[in-house]
């Protein structure tokens, strides 16, 4: 492990900073983006206040939570209400577009590098922003899949025809921009009908989402082909990693390669460090030529073993992306 962590704590993003976070993307002849939660939100996907108050005042004045996490692991009284909850949480973070363009930024800065993203993000921002998909590695889950609850098989399914009918069955109007609206007169129901309750189509239980909670999560063969795609990336540019694979399970052989590597960390915190931050860190230090550098408001940290070839700043990712 590392011995010691370096943070920028300064408040302001240094424009030094900024100007050598542009200098070591110009350079850099691969680019792995590792992207976190603080990245949809500063894209204003924004899970508490006048957004939650927008959606959820109902559920709020019933049960007391005050944000869209919290009202995610509430134990609903029946399947209904809690579709309904549900059926909310996913439409306005999956299918209903962006507030800020901060991916279509991101996307800008490096659609000219050979780049892979490796995300815990659930919420398809950076496909919705036109990102490659076969540059992407989602790995707890998608906000648009459900699997079986049990689960009695591995495989994953669409839910967007589903959840709109839910939404349209509480009383919302969905417009052409994908925006809901609540028809003058109507009250908001707080269940869906019993029929449109998911189920597995192998055994008949009840469907959860595809969200990684525990060890029934299921990696299906996008995930898994995904991991592949990531695993063939670090192998190309010559990246020691451990854990990954190929598609015939032998483990990856990387190839002798001299370029420069950036490692861009975008708005992960402490949740899940063993996903993308360490393993970050780790890479950086096994590779010379490589580059770490991480934007996170209030959390931009690197080990003193890369300091000398870390970039920390600390601020609001979209306003940094604008900068550079």
């Amino acid at each position: 492990m590392f011995s010691k962590i370096w943070m920028n704590r300064s408040t302001e993003s240094s424009s030094n900073n900024i100007e050598s976070l542009t200098d070591a993307l110009k350079a850099a002849d691969a680019v792995v983006i590792g992207a976190g939660a603080g990245l949809s939100t500063s894209a204003g996907y924004v899970y508490t206040g006048e957004r939650f108050n927008k959606y959820f005042s109902d559920f709020a004045e019933k049960y007391g939570f005050r944000d869209m996490y919290s009202g995610g692991f509430y134990p609903y009284h029946t399947p209904e209400e809690n579709w309904a909850f549900w059926s909310r949480y996913i439409y306005i973070n999956r299918y209903t577009p962006t507030p800020k363009p901060v991916y279509e930024k991101l996307l800008d800065l490096v659609k000219s590098k050979d780049y892979f993203v490796l995300t815990t993000n659930v919420d398809h921002c950076f496909q919705k922003a036109g990102f490659d998909k076969q540059r992407l590695f989602y790995t707890q889950g998608d906000y648009s899949l459900w699997q079986c609850s049990e689960p009695c098989h591995d495989k994953t399914y669409d839910n967007e025809e589903t959840v709109r009918k839910m939404i349209l069955a509480q009383g919302y109007e969905i417009e052409e921009d994908g925006t809901l609206v609540i028809p003058e007169g109507t009250e908001i129901k707080m269940t869906v009908p019993t029929k449109l309750i998911p189920r597995c189509p192998v055994c008949g239980k009840p469907m959860r989402m595809n969200l990684r909670a525990d060890d029934t999560f299921v990696q299906d063969d996008g995930w898994y082909a995904a991991a592949v795609r990531y695993g063939d990336f670090l192998a190309r540019h010559g990246i020691k990693a451990s854990g990954f694979w190929s598609d015939r399970g032998e483990q990856k052989r990387n190839h002798d390669y001299n370029g420069k590597v950036l490692f861009l960390e975008l708005g992960c915190g402490m949740n899940t460090p063993g996903i993308i931050k360490v393993p970050f860190w780790q890479m950086t230090n096994e590779n010379r030529h490589a580059t770490y550098a991480c934007i996170n408001y209030g959390e931009a940290m690197a080990p003193k073993e890369i300091e000398k070839r870390s970039i920390c700043i600390n601020g609001d990712i979209g306003q940094v992306l604008s900068q550079m």
